[in-house]
């Protein structure tokens, strides 16, 4: 019973807002009647002078849809160099990482390597190989030469107490 109820209430409103909408593009006219009196409606008599009240809906203006498109574009293309300078901003964020990370594993090597009395590589057989003096001057001259290419920033000094 309810559904049914819903069903009226919905097919009389929708029947209402179409009448509305109909009403509301019909053009009206006002004219002086027999007795003088000024009369309004959507359809004048034919042997009466009438005037046309409302003109309707007026045409677009084509230099306000120019405008719009333009102001639309602008920033559709603000945006876009929004996205492309926060793309930027990342990579170079990443790349300062990378480079942050690279300097502190050379960093980390050259100090195992002048400070461990045993320092070890492992060859293509998975054997142990340990560094002699010759190999360690050579890894450590590797590593700075990498950090200088780097341009990495000196090591921090750590406070003494």
């Amino acid at each position: 019973m309810k559904l049914r109820n819903s069903l009226w209430v919905t097919a009389f409103c929708s029947a209402a807002l179409m009448l509305a909408a109909s009403s509301g593009q019909a053009i009206l006219y006002k004219w002086n009647d027999e007795n003088g009196r000024v009369v309004y409606g959507d359809q004048p008599p034919a042997n009466v002078k009438a005037e046309r009240v409302n003109p309707g809906i007026a045409p677009p203006d084509l230099g306000a849809v120019r405008s719009m498109a333009a102001k639309d574009a602008e920033i559709k293309k603000r945006m876009q160099d929004r996205a492309d300078a926060d793309a930027k901003s990342e990579k170079e964020q990443a790349d300062a990482k990378r480079k942050g990370d690279m300097c502190a594993q050379a960093r980390g090597r050259i100090r195992t390597l002048r400070d461990d009395a045993n320092v070890y590589r492992f060859n293509e057989k998975g054997e142990k190989v340990f560094f002699e003096p010759a190999e360690r001057q050579k890894a450590i001259a590797d590593n700075e030469k990498m950090m200088r290419d780097l341009n990495c920033p000196s090591a921090p000094v750590a406070p003494t107490s």
